[in-house]
C-alpha cells in the first residue's frame, strides 16, 4: 500500500538521523527542510521574495508546471513520460470535470462523483513522485524572462488562512487555465444567474430546484409567487443550454408530476436564445430538436436580454420574464488572468503558433479555451471545445516527450530543435441530448461540408456510447452506466438539498 511505505519511508528517515538536542522527536532535518522551502517568508513577505520552488540543476528532471485542471491540461499531463519530466499543476480545483455530463447532474439523472476525476488519478506522479506536485492555488502572474511562475493558495471560507503566495520556476510551462463563462457585460448576470461550468454550480442549481419546489407548495404563497418560483429559464441555446432544458423536462414529465402533484401544472421551462438554437448544427437536426423540445413543454423565446434582476430578466424588447431559477449558458471568453498577460492575443485568447507555442516568450505553450492561432499561421481561432483540448493536450504531451528525450526538456534548451509536423484538428462531429431519450449526432467536419446526421433514440445511443468510453477511469464508467440504468428504472435521485 503507497500510504504505508511512505510511512515506513519518513520512519527511517527520522529513526537514521543523530541525536541532536535542537531535534525534537517529530521532526527531522529533511522534512523541516522540506516544510520550510514553502513556508518560509509566508508572514514577513510583504515587498521581498516570495518563498517557492527553485530552478531545476542539470543533473536534476527537467520541471514542467501546467497551470489549469481542464480537458486540455488533464489530458497532456496524463500522457507526459514522468521518468523524464516532474509535473507539477497549479489549479483552484483538484479534480477534472466531464463538462459533456454535468447537466444530467443537476437534476439527478447523474450523481456528482460519476463526472469527476482526481488529479492524482489522472497523473499518478503526481500523488507518488518526490518532485512531483499538485497545489490549490491561481497563477497570479508569470515572469517569462526569469521563468518562473508567482501564485496564490486558494483559501476560501468564512473561518479560513490568509492566502499564501509562493513562487515555481519552470523548465517548460503549459497554460491551460481554460475561459470563463461569458456575460456580455449585462448587469446582474454575475449576482442573479447560476452558470454551469463547475460541479459547484451544478450543485447550486440542484439545490434551488428543490428548494423552490418545496417553497411554492408552502400554504399562503400566491399563485403569482408560486409561477415564478417554478418557472426556469435558461439563457443560451448552445449545447450546454439546450441538453440542461432537455433533461429538465424530463425531470419535470417523468419525476415532478408523480412527487410533487401538487405543484405539477405551475413549473415550466424556457429557454431564450438570441438566433438559432444550435447554431452549429445541421439545419434539419435544429428543425428537430426544436419540434422535440417544444413537444417536451419547453418555452422557446427568441429575444436578447438588456438586464438580471433578482426575480426577473428583462428583455431588449421591454418583457418582463420573472423566474425561480436563472441559468446563464451563453459560451465563454477570456478570463482576467488571460487579459492581464503581457503577450499577442488573438481574438482576446492567447496568441499560439502551428506548434501550440506562446512564439514571443521561450518555453512556453498554451492549449485549451484560453488559447487561439495567431493570424500569422492562417488558421482560424478553434471553438470552445472538448475535443480540441483534447486533441491539442494529446499532441503538445508527445511533442514535450520527444523534446526531453532529444534533450531539450531544461529551460532554453530547445531553441533550435526540429518539432515535428505542426498541429492539426480534425473535428469528430457534435452531440447533443435533448431530452425524451433522444438525441442528435452531427458527423459533418463543418456546417457547409457534407457528412451524418442522425436524430432520435439510435442517436442517444451512440451519444452515451461514445461519453461513456471518453470517461477517464473504470470507476467513473461504472458509475455513469450505473446512474443511467438506476435513473431509467426507479427515476431521478433528487431527494437531498
Amino acid at each position: 500500500m503507497p500510504w504505508f511505505k511512505n510511512l515506513i519511508k519518513i520512519s527511517t528517515t527520522i529513526l537514521n538521523q543523530p541525536s541532536s538536542k535542537s531535534i525534537t522527536p517529530f521532526a527531522s532535518p529533511p522534512l523541516t527542510q522540506f516544510f520550510l522551502q514553502f513556508t518560509k517568508d509566508y508572514s514577513t513577505n510583504i515587498g521581498s521574495k516570495h518563498a517557492g520552488m527553485e530552478p531545476t540543476k542539470t543533473d536534476q528532471k527537467p520541471r514542467i508546471v501546467v497551470l489549469g485542471s481542464g480537458w486540455a491540461g488533464c489530458r497532456l499531463m496524463k500522457d507526459i513520460d514522468t521518468n523524464i519530466y516532474d509535473v507539477v499543476c497549479v489549479s483552484p480545483r483538484n479534480h477534472m470535470v466531464f463538462t459533456p455530463l454535468l447537466a444530467s447532474t443537476c437534476v439527478g439523472t447523474l450523481e456528482f462523483r460519476s463526472v469527476t476525476e482526481h488529479i492524482g488519478r489522472i497523473q499518478p506522479a503526481i500523488s507518488r513522485e518526490p518532485s512531483s506536485y499538485f497545489f490549490l492555488a491561481n497563477c497570479t502572474g508569470i515572469d517569462f524572462d526569469k521563468h518562473m511562475v508567482q501564485c496564490q493558495t486558494v483559501t476560501e471560507g468564512v473561518e479560513t488562512l490568509e492566502p499564501w503566495n509562493f513562487n515555481i520556476s519552470y523548465d517548460k510551462l503549459v497554460i491551460a487555465s481554460g475561459a470563463q463563462a461569458l456575460t456580455f457585460g449585462i448587469k446582474g448576470v454575475k449576482e442573479h444567474a447560476t452558470f454551469l461550468r463547475e460541479v459547484y454550480h451544478a450543485q447550486e442549481i440542484r439545490r434551488k430546484l428543490l428548494l423552490n419546489l418545496m417553497l411554492s407548495d408552502v400554504p399562503g404563497v400566491t399563485e403569482e409567487e408560486k409561477r415564478r418560483l417554478l418557472h426556469c429559464v435558461v439563457v443560451g441555446g448552445g449545447p450546454t443550454g439546450v441538453e440542461f432544458s432537455g433533461e429538465l423536462s424530463d425531470f419535470i414529465l417523468r419525476d415532478v408530476h408523480q412527487r410533487y402533484s401538487h405543484v405539477k401544472d405551475y413549473i415550466r421551462v424556457t429557454l431564450i436564445e438570441a438566433n438559432e438554437i444550435l447554431s452549429s448544427f445541421d439545419d434539419r437536426l435544429r428543425v428537430y430538436a426544436t419540434k422535440q423540445l417544444t413537444k417536451s413543454g419547453v418555452r422557446l423565446v427568441r429575444g436578447l436580454v438588456q438586464d438580471v434582476q433578482p426575480e426577473k430578466i428583462i428583455l431588449s424588447d421591454g418583457t418582463d420574464v420573472p423566474y425561480g431559477l436563472l441559468v446563464w449558458s451563453t459560451g465563454v471568453g477570456p478570463s482576467p488572468f488571460v487579459n492581464s498577460l503581457d503577450i499577442p492575443k488573438a481574438k482576446g485568447r492567447i496568441g499560439i503558433d502551428e506548434w501550440l507555442r506562446v512564439p514571443s516568450v521561450q518555453d512556453v505553450f498554451s492549449i485549451g479555451d484560453c488559447s487561439g492561432f495567431l493570424e500569422s499561421t492562417g488558421k482560424q481561432v478553434l471553438p470552445a471545445l472538448a475535443q480540441v483540448a483534447e486533441q491539442q493536450g494529446k499532441y503538445l504531451a508527445s511533442m514535450i516527450n520527444r523534446m526531453g528525450k532529444e534533450g531539450g526538456g531544461h529551460a532554453n534548451s530547445a531553441n533550435k530543435m526540429n518539432l515535428g509536423n505542426p498541429f492539426i484538428y480534425k473535428h469528430l462531429g457534435s452531440m447533443a441530448t435533448i431530452g425524451r431519450y433522444k438525441a442528435l449526432v452531427d458527423l459533418r467536419e463543418s456546417k457547409e461540408a457534407k457528412g451524418v446526421s442522425i436524430a432520435g433514440f439510435t442517436s442517444l445511443l451512440v451519444w452515451r456510447s461514445a461519453y461513456l468510453t471518453r470517461v477517464v477511469s473504470w470507476r467513473n464508467r461504472f458509475y455513469v452506466l450505473i446512474n443511467w440504468l438506476t435513473t431509467l428504472i426507479f427515476g431521478r435521485d433528487i431527494s437531498r438539498i
